[in-house]
């Protein structure tokens, strides 16, 4: 095979790993509901921030 075939091959095994990786990542996080559960730990410091927000309470 030629050099340029060797390349393009071993370039698209690498992005097939990326991929199958990415796919591994998000597969999980959506499985186990982790962007959920991480937004739930976060919320406390969320409502903590826009309660000290100052409001425009007129009409």
């Amino acid at each position: 095979m030629n050099k340029v075939l060797k390349f393009a091959l071993k370039l698209l095994g690498k992005l097939l790993l990326v991929a199958l990786g990415f796919f591994v990542v998000t597969f999980t996080v959506y499985f186990f509901n982790l962007d959920m559960k991480l937004t739930a730990a976060i919320e406390p410091f969320l409502l903590k921030h826009y309660d000290r927000i100052e409001r425009d309470t007129h009409l």
